[in-house]
């Protein structure tokens, strides 16, 4: 495999697991913003709802960005 294709896609997995995290951060100060409580609390308090929703943002944008980026890998 030649060198220069190895370098761009391990770029572009560089970027974009920046961007997962990014993402992720993002949703959950939406989850947070739309919410009609303060989650950080609640997570502390050990509300186990919250967190699973919250679990549930992070699988799903995880997923998410790791199958674009396995198909921009291909």
């Amino acid at each position: 495999m030649d060198i220069m294709i190895m370098l761009v896609n391990f770029v572009y997995a560089v970027i974009g697991s920046l961007l997962a995290i990014v993402m992720m951060v993002l949703g959950y100060k939406l989850f947070d913003a739309i919410t009609p409580f303060d989650t950080q609390k609640e997570l502390k308090n050990g509300n186990i709802a919250v967190g699973i929703v919250i679990a549930g943002i992070f699988i799903g944008l995880g997923l998410t960005f790791g199958l674009v980026m396995g198909m921009g890998l291909n």
